[in-house]
C-alpha cells in the first residue's frame, strides 16, 4: 500500500459561502482571474520550459491536468479580448470574485447570471 503525503490546512472557523462573498482568509487579498487569464499564464509557463532538458521539462500531473482544463473551458482566445472583458467589468460595483465568475460563465441573460452568481 502506498501512503500519500497530505498537506493539512487550517480549517475555517465557520462555514464559508461564496454566495455571500465569504471566501476565507487565503483569498482576502487575492486577485480573481478569468479562466482565460489562467490559460495565458500556464501556457507561458509551459512555453518557457521548452528549452530545458527533457527530464526537467516534465510537468507535474496537476499542472498538466490544469492546463488541459483551462484550454478546454477558456472562453476567450486572444489577449485583447481578455483585456476588453476586464475593462468592461472594472467600472461595476461588483466584487472581483463576482466579475471573474460572470466573465467565466458568459451568461447571455440577466436572470441566468443572477441565478448562477447570487
Amino acid at each position: 500500500m502506498i501512503k500519500r503525503k497530505t498537506q493539512t490546512r487550517a480549517q475555517p472557523e465557520g462555514e464559508l459561502d461564496a454566495g455571500k462573498l465569504e471566501l476565507g482568509e487565503d483569498f482576502q487579498d487575492a486577485e480573481c482571474l478569468l479562466i482565460s487569464e489562467v490559460k495565458v499564464l500556464l501556457e507561458a509557463q509551459y512555453e518557457g520550459r521548452k528549452g530545458e532538458e527533457e527530464e526537467d521539462k516534465e510537468m507535474s500531473g496537476v499542472f498538466t491536468r490544469t492546463l488541459e482544463y483551462v484550454q478546454k473551458f477558456s472562453r476567450y482566445t486572444n489577449r485583447d479580448t481578455i483585456k476588453e472583458v476586464r475593462a468592461l467589468m472594472k467600472p461595476t460595483s461588483l466584487h472581483p470574485f463576482e466579475c471573474a465568475q460572470l466573465g467565466n460563465l458568459c451568461c447571455s441573460e440577466y436572470e441566468e447570471a443572477k441565478s448562477l452568481v447570487p
